[in-house]
């Protein structure tokens, strides 16, 4: 059976240790958005492409004016900057099975050639929260001692979960060919998983931008982010009435939707802490206490620590 897709290098570069950051679509549109933003921001120019057999991963026609025909093959193209040394690649869509694992070795492929020294990628991470919180980042890599680097950073290293599509499979692979790799990924409101997040992807660039040490004009994005919260306060607002946990005055989420949901907004922890403290000097708060933990389905995280409460000194 012959392959389904061919490495094009259109260009040969002259490049010192250069990284390649990757990205698909997914959700939030995080890892697309950051490959697209960068590539269009960084002055960049092609340098190689990934071609598909014409009929690989076609699952749909496309119709205009009630007439059927085979879409294009999806893009999958090769960027390259300077100052310093970066590739992006961006794929127009996700592939799974056999042509995932040839599109994967394909950028490999590139990777090798261009000598490549570390890849990035990028991800969502849905959790219960609202647009208006600041995105929490953490961090997974493909080798231990790429670890330290990054908690140095303050981020949060992602314990037991997966890293659906691409995006994460991409760090598996590169692993067996002993190429340094790592993904930011960064949370968004479970209930949005299919609407754009820039403020997500603009948090993945600004750390980007601070491990790889590159500067780039965030006014677009940044403004992209303002005008897309006020659009999600709205729908916020109008979903309330079937989300039943509160926050900031706020209900945010059903409780069954919160169960294996990974990571609570630092600001209902805090808040937490703070019915802790009260509840030491003032029993009754414990009540109030209790009704916030069930509300997250934390009290078994927290039991030892409210029970502590009620034990004489």
């Amino acid at each position: 059976m012959g392959r389904l897709m061919k490495l094009d290098i259109s260009k040969r570069l002259d490049l010192v240790n250069p990284v390649m950051i990757a990205g698909w679509p997914g959700m939030g549109s995080v890892a697309l958005g950051v490959a697209d933003y960068l590539r269009r921001k960084l002055s960049t120019a092609i340098c190689a492409e990934v071609k598909f057999d014409k009929l690989a991963a076609i699952d749909s026609v496309a119709v205009k004016g009630g007439v059927a025909s085979l879409p294009r093959a999806p893009r999958n193209v090769f960027y390259y900057t300077t100052n310093p040394d970066i590739i992006i690649f961006e794929g127009q869509t996700h592939s799974s099975g056999r042509e995932g694992v040839e599109l994967l070795n394909s950028i490999l492929d590139a990777a090798e050639i261009f000598k490549v020294r570390r890849i990035y990628t990028a991800a969502a991470l849905p959790a219960p929260s609202s647009y208006k919180d600041e995105p929490e980042l953490c961090f997974a890599v493909n080798r231990q001692s790429l670890k330290p680097a990054f908690s140095g950073l303050g981020l949060l290293q992602l314990e037991d979960d997966n890293i659906s599509g691409l995006n994460g499979l991409l760090l598996g692979f590169a692993q067996k060919r002993n190429i340094e790799a790592a993904s930011f990924l960064a949370t968004i409101p479970h209930y949005a998983m299919a609407l754009p997040n820039p403020k997500a992807t603009l948090a993945v660039i600004k750390t980007l931008s601070r491990v790889i040490n590159f500067k780039i004009d965030l006014k677009e994005i940044t403004a992209y982010a303002r005008d897309m919260e006020e659009r999600m306060s709205v729908i916020e607002e109008r979903v309330r009435d079937v989300l039943v946990i509160e926050k900031d005055g706020m209900e945010l989420f059903s409780k069954d939707m919160l169960h294996g949901q990974i990571g609570v907004p630092a600001s209902v922890k805090e808040k937490i802490e703070k019915l802790f403290a009260e509840a030491k000097s003032d029993k009754a708060k414990a009540i109030t206490l209790k009704e916030e933990l069930d509300r997250w389905d934390l009290y078994k995280t927290y039991e030892d620590r409210f029970l502590d409460l009620f034990k004489r000194t």
